[in-house]
């Protein structure tokens, strides 16, 4: 047994070898030093578009392929949509009843960008967006790792208002790019560092000071608009000059090293299960490595077409937003529920290997100091109601799985609202009556160590979760 004196440090160990060297968290390196730390409190969010099938109970299809289950908080049923999540059963908690109250008049193909904000995006006119879930927490816990937060998306980049194809919000409501490329994703957590960064930095850092510069002496010469135009984009500016600081003082740390022998790098949604695959793996190596403890994966965007739209070829089917508009023809309902089963199954992979990975000089596995999210801000037919969310993890962070939870009243048939039958019942009244899913982010936060009672302008907690 090592003491503190003799204990190897691990950084200078990784130094010292002059190589790459594939290493696992090994209790000899464990000193007081990071001992003495408590368990990381990790953030994931996977979000996919379009909603999911929910046959109104008169139909055939409402006993094997509406999503939410059947029966109580305790004893409930899965449908053959949600089954292949039955033996991670106790992980997992299912909500139902539960919206952003500033959006359910919006047609749910105008509503993705304020899933983890709750703001009044509105479904036309002015746009503005607040901050997202997943950086109220990055703010609070990003200064501990190499990236505050990783944003990711099978279309990459931000789409454009109410198209947005990234869930991620800065303090100023901008949305944050999203990678999909997984070799772009990998070098950024895994091989850039050493003097190569170094160079790169400080080239970066040397534009970015030329641009404000230019910027400044331009400001004075344009229109008011114009010039609110430049704020936006200086404000951007700053953030990048935000990530250089932080990596600067990251930049003589070791990039960790990891096995990626069973990653394709250069898979994308055309092999829709292997990039599947490889996303998730990538944000599983994120956290294991404590390169972040926050994470965002969006499945594509409302009502386009795009690379998301070919995920759906992996249980062989076509489109996957056609498929939401093709649940009246022969086996419609059945097809949609295959898709999103498709999707819990690989969510449910995720969950299960931080299940079975030991949390690295912590308690427990790193599922319980993990609360992920799947989610969508539409329920069937686009309704911007009745949010389908399956969490999971989180048990040391004082969650408890293995529920069925529902909230609000009128819907106990687990139904987007009454009588909604049809692409345009979204203009109708629903008579069901939800709670703001705003309540479940304070919660959230609370039990991440994030000290706030309110969220998007609501106080309070979800009782019973």
């Amino acid at each position: 047994m090592f003491n503190n004196a003799d204990t190897p440090n691990r950084r200078r160990f990784l130094q010292g070898t002059g190589i790459a060297l594939a290493l696992p968290w090994m209790e000899t390196f464990a000193t007081a030093e990071t001992a003495s730390e408590d368990s990381p409190r990790r953030f994931l969010s996977v979000y996919h578009p379009d909603g999911v099938g929910l046959p109104l109970k008169d139909d055939p299809a409402w006993r094997d392929w509406s999503w939410f289950p059947r029966g109580g908080e305790r004893n409930f049923e899965l449908t053959k949509v949600l089954d292949v999540l039955e033996p991670l059963r106790n992980d997992i908690t299912i909500y139902s009843g539960l919206s952003h109250p500033a959006v359910r008049q919006v047609h749910g193909h105008s509503n993705a960008d304020q899933y983890l904000t709750g703001a009044a995006t509105g479904g036309h006119g002015a746009y503005k967006n607040s901050i997202s879930l997943d950086q109220v927490y990055a703010n609070v816990i990003g200064d501990k790792t190499r990236h505050a937060s990783l944003v990711m998306s099978t279309n990459g980049g931000v789409g454009g208002p109410r198209g947005a194809q990234t869930q991620s919000f800065n303090k100023e409501g901008r949305p944050i790019p999203a990678m999909n490329k997984p070799k772009q994703i990998f070098d950024m957590l895994f091989v850039t560092s050493g003097k190569e960064a170094a160079s790169k930095l400080a080239r970066s850092k040397s534009s970015l000071d030329l641009l404000i510069s230019h910027t400044k002496s331009l400001g004075r010469k344009l229109s008011t608009r114009d010039q609110q135009t430049l704020q936006q984009y200086l404000d951007a500016v700053r953030d990048t000059e935000v990530k250089l600081s932080k990596a600067q003082r990251w930049i003589d740390t070791p990039v960790p090293t990891v096995d990626a022998s069973n990653l394709k790098l250069d898979a994308d949604p055309k092999e829709a299960r292997m990039y599947f695959q490889t996303m998730y793996e990538l944000i599983y190596l994120a956290f294991l490595s404590d390169s972040t403890r926050v994470a965002t994966f969006q499945l594509g965007r409302e009502n386009g077409e795009g690379p998301h739209d070919l995920l759906s070829k992996a249980v062989g089917l076509g489109g996957a937003h056609g498929l939401t508009h093709s649940v009246k023809k022969p086996d419609g309902w059945k097809n949609l529920g295959t898709y999103n089963r498709y999707q819990a199954e690989e969510f449910g992979r995720f969950i299960k290997k931080l299940k079975d990975t030991a949390e690295p000089n912590g308690d427990g596995n790193m599922l319980d100091n993990t609360f992920a999210m799947h989610g969508s801000a539409s329920s069937s037919f686009h309704l911007s109601r009745n949010y389908p969310i399956i969490s999971a993890g989180g048990k040391n962070l004082g969650f408890d799985n293995g529920r069925y939870l529902k909230f609000g009243s009128g819907n106990e048939d687990n139904q987007a609202g009454a009588g909604i039958v049809t692409d345009a019942g979204w203009r109708g009244k629903i008579e069901a009556e939800e709670l703001p899913l705003a309540n479940l982010f304070v919660t959230v936060l609370q039990r991440l160590g994030v000290e706030t009672d309110t969220f998007a302008g609501y106080s309070g907690t979800l009782n019973r979760v």
